[in-house]
């Protein structure tokens, strides 16, 4: 069986089990404590030398890491990653968008709030923060003024990279009150069959 080692609270993990959910794969998810240093014990670096979660772990023994790579993997012939060059690149647009654009300021924000509690040596950075992450907000919303989803009017894993953060932005400090695209958006995923919270714990 596959095994997925992640912390649900983490977007990035969350990605994975999202997906997961949604097309119904089976699977075992191992819960890796970040903030216990459990991502760096020899047994983990052994297979992620990165000391990153989420990792992917395959029957015969072969692991895959970084969240946006196993989605793809995972989503192979599949409706949610197209087989048109162009409608994938799409998709690998955006995917790359919330890895420079989104996630460096909005998870951030979030990781320094949720995570940290705000520390008064880490405010700074956080506010910091505010102004790039609703850049990004408001790239997606205008996109999502004109479609359904990100990559266009089809439910993608572009739309599952980017929901995984944006759906809990507001535990960084950023309003989504004004994105109404965004919040429609938002409700659209979370109505799909098979959908799965953040707040699922396995």
């Amino acid at each position: 069986m596959i095994k997925v080692y992640g912390d649900m609270q983490s977007g990035n993990c969350y990605k994975i089990k999202l997906l997961m959910s949604l097309l119904d794969i089976p699977h075992q998810w191992i819960a890796v404590d970040i903030l216990a240093g459990e991502t760096h014990t020899a047994g983990f670096l052994a297979r992620n030398p990165n000391g990153k979660i989420p990792l992917l772990k395959l029957p015969n023994g072969d692991c895959l890491t970084e969240s946006n790579a196993i989605l793809n993997y995972l989503a192979e012939g599949t409706d949610l990653l197209p087989t048109d060059a162009l409608a994938r690149a799409r998709v690998l647009q955006w995917q790359f968008f919330e890895q420079y654009s989104h996630e460096p300021y909005v998870a951030v924000a979030r990781f320094i709030n949720k995570y940290l509690g705000l520390p008064a040596d880490r405010e700074a950075e956080y506010k910091s923060k505010q102004e790039g992450g609703n850049k990004a907000l408001a790239v997606m919303e205008t996109q999502l003024q004109q479609s359904a989803f990100l990559a266009g009017e089809a439910f993608t894993i572009a739309d599952i990279s980017l929901y995984a953060y944006t759906h809990v932005a507001h535990e960084g400090g950023f309003d989504l009150s004004g994105y109404s695209a965004i919040s429609a958006w938002l409700t659209r995923i979370q109505q799909l069959d098979g959908y799965h919270g953040m707040e699922i714990q396995e």
